[in-house]
């Protein structure tokens, strides 16, 4: 009996709170409702593919209305817009029909040079009599030659009645829609199967303003913008020659991001051309909004942090680089262009160098590498230094360290991880919150948080000198990618010089010259002129402008010299 009654007890237990899934339910559920749920969106699918597949615009209007109507989702979308009208041409009338975005396109360009010379019965379209010919005379030699030309009304229209300077005939509804996507309208007309695609962009834009991040003392103040045609426009105006080539390339397969790739004809090696317009040509994505994006899609090893591309909001710094025989892409919608290839040299140069004299430029450039050397190793040195080699600290230096250090309860390695966070999070929040609060923030930071640190001995002094030293250094690079790379992989020479010291350090700098000598940007070796050593090329000091005889030797550029051996002939010329 007590075991009876603790198997019920166990068993009364066991049903109470233990988990038993059902077999039975009462509700009850609709037949085949999955097959229902997947033959909806199989219908669906085929409906989209269906409407996709026509390619060819229809001769009948009716066909290419419902057709628009379907594609741009006309019952929900409310900035599409579709003006019907009938056109006069040659004294007879036919249906059209227009098809614009609302917001991208200038009413004004519609209504004066499209609908009303299309509606109004003016000279250009009206006749007295019922013709079917155009006829034009010209007269040679004394002879009057007459032809007649059978009346077209695709042509008729394209060249008598719509004055307006760009216009394009289509056939295919995917161009057509991709120019209505970027501002123009369409023109569909009755029993013709060509629509016309008409410029009449009149968005809002910004305009051509200072550079933000790249300010120069004695270079140009313009920067780049977020419309295409302005940067094109930009480059082409700094070139002044014809052999600039900008072609145009689609990335995207729903946003149709436009990509300018501009290089120079008689200049830039046609392998790099041709290796460029291949990566963007096979770049497999739904969307592309920004340069930074398409950076990260055509770089070589996306795997280390080092950039590998020279991005730039300066028209000034592109065009140097683009004569210099480099390929330049520009990205509709953003105000940053990228330049391939992208040597270590190029990151640690100024827009500023070639316009200060050799000597100032040669300067600015050498503090620039001790800039690059103290943010990437000086924390990881000093504890390094604190941790294994005192030896190398005078004597009272290393009494004033450790001094300071007394009344710090915490190990050297938390308090330098403590400070470097907490720049870090005050350059974060500077560069977030609104401009007039940043440089408070800065200053608060700085002064107030460090002090209040030493006098709570949290920290020691001296690793506040350290910090800030390695933070003001960091600002120095002129390149905010690489300025993140050195953020970055400071913290990994930290972790190595606290556990190894100098012998951490001298692996991590080893593993580090071997990835830069290894990584390549569009084929060319990332160290060049050093690695390998080339013959012409001056490398990272500049020579006097004068002496600047040559383009980079590892380009292979068409015309390798960009001036004469002799160019300052005023001065040495063969009558003196």
């Amino acid at each position: 009996m007590e075991n009876s009654k603790k198997k019920n007890f166990f068993q009364v237990f066991n049903d109470f709170f233990s988990y038993q899934e059902k077999t039975e339910y009462d509700f009850t559920v609709p037949e085949k409702a999955d097959e229902k749920k997947e033959n909806d969106l199989n219908y669906e699918d085929e409906t989209n593919k269906k409407i996709n597949e026509a390619k060819n615009i229809f001769p009948s209007l009716s066909v290419n209305l419902e057709y628009m109507k379907v594609r741009y989702n006309l019952l929900i979308n409310s900035d599409i817009v579709i003006r019907e009208f009938t056109l006069t041409a040659r004294n007879k009338q036919y249906s059209a029909f227009l098809l614009y975005i609302d917001g991208m396109v200038d009413s004004k360009l519609i209504n004066d040079f499209v609908l009303e010379p299309l509606m109004l019965k003016n000279r250009a379209n009206l006749f007295d009599n019922d013709e079917t010919k155009v006829v034009s005379e010209a007269i040679t030699n004394n002879i009057s030659v007459r032809r007649i030309k059978k009346f077209n009304l695709l042509d008729y229209i394209y060249n008598n009645l719509i004055p307006q300077n760009s216009i394009k005939k289509v056939q295919k509804f995917d161009e057509l829609i991709s120019g209505i996507n970027s501002g123009n309208c369409a023109l569909f007309i009755d029993t013709l199967d060509t629509a016309f695609d008409i410029d009449v962009k009149g968005f809002k834009q910004r305009g051509v303003e200072k550079p933000n991040n790249e300010i120069v003392v004695r270079g140009s103040q313009e920067s780049f913008s977020e419309n295409i045609r302005t940067n094109t426009s930009l480059i082409r105006r700094l070139v002044n020659n014809e052999n600039l080539i900008i072609e145009n390339i689609d990335v995207g397969k729903l946003s149709n991001t436009k990509c300018a790739v501009c290089y120079m004809k008689n200049i830039a090696n046609n392998d790099l051309v041709g290796e460029v317009k291949f990566r963007l040509n096979n770049i497999d994505v739904d969307y592309l909004i920004s340069s930074g994006q398409l950076e990260q899609l055509i770089e070589d090893n996306g795997k280390f942090s080092l950039p590998q591309l020279i991005s730039t909001e300066r028209p000034d710094k592109a065009t140097n680089y683009l004569l210099e025989g480099r390929v330049v892409v520009i990205v509709n919608g953003s105000p940053y262009c990228l330049i391939a290839p992208g040597t270590f040299i190029d990151f640690i140069s100024s827009p500023e160098d070639l316009n200060l004299k050799f000597q100032f430029a040669n300067l600015l450039k050498i503090i620039r590498i001790l800039a690059f050397i103290i943010t990437l190793l000086l924390p990881g040195l000093y504890i390094a230094i604190t941790n294994f080699h005192q030896e190398l600290i005078p004597t009272e230096l290393l009494f004033a360290i450790v001094a300071s250090r007394e009344s710090v309860p915490f190990p050297i390695i938390f308090e330098i991880f403590l400070m470097e966070f907490s720049f870090e999070l005050i350059r974060e929040a500077g560069l977030r919150v609104p401009s007039p609060l940043g440089s408070t923030i800065g200053i608060v930071g700085a002064l107030i948080l460090g002090q209040a640190a030493v006098e709570a001995s949290i920290v020691s002094p001296i690793l506040i000198i350290i910090v800030a030293i390695t933070g003001i250094a960091s600002f120095a690079i002129p390149d905010f990618s690489l300025s993140f790379h050195c953020r970055l992989l400071r913290f990994a020479y930290i972790v190595l010089g606290y556990i190894f010291g100098f012998l951490g350090i001298g692996i991590g700098l080893f593993i580090h010259f071997l990835v830069l000598a290894t990584l390549k940007s569009f084929g060319y070796p990332y160290l060049q002129p050093y690695v390998p050593v080339t013959r012409d090329y001056k490398g990272f000091l500049l020579a006097p402008a004068w002496k600047r005889e040559h383009r980079a030797d590892f380009l292979n550029t068409k015309r390798p010299n960009k001036q004469n051996k002799i160019s300052m002939k005023w001065k040495y010329s063969n009558n003196k």
